[in-house]
């Protein structure tokens, strides 16, 4: 009985979590599949490869994707202010470690993606290969 209770806790653990799972669920972005591989190698993506660096990259995602380097790996969130509806104004912009919303001027964290209100940055899965980033929904 002990052997069955302990073998369906770990499997309840095992499915229940995963390091790359990410919620995106957000009323006002919808879910877009994309993958872009950004070779910092080249003059547009090299400031990637310092800590505190972001880029804009658009074409991907809703309103194209902000990709930070937080000094410990990457994170990639959509360029679409996560808490208005997709406008002119939804694009977001970058200012040092922080995106702002063209619509409201919040801002929010490239390290966390959070900015105070209901919905943080809508964020996208990162891989490393050398020096390339692999940025994926």
């Amino acid at each position: 009985m002990i052997k069955k209770m302990l073998s369906l806790l770990c499997l309840t653990l095992l499915l229940g979590c995963s390091p790359n799972s990410l919620n995106n669920k957000n009323p006002y972005l919808p879910n877009y599949t994309f993958t872009v591989d950004l070779n910092m190698s080249l003059p547009t993506y090299s400031n990637l490869k310092y800590p505190s660096n972001a880029i804009y990259y658009g074409g991907a995602g809703v309103s194209g994707i902000i990709v930070f380097n937080t000094g410990s790996g990457y994170n990639a969130f959509d360029a679409a202010c996560p808490n208005q509806a997709v406008s002119s104004c939804s694009t977001m912009t970058i200012n040092g470690i922080n995106a702002i919303c063209g619509c409201d001027k919040t801002t929010y964290s490239l390290f966390t993606g959070l900015g105070g209100l209901q919905y943080p940055l809508k964020q996208y899965r990162v891989e490393v290969n050398g020096t390339v980033l692999r940025v994926y929904n």
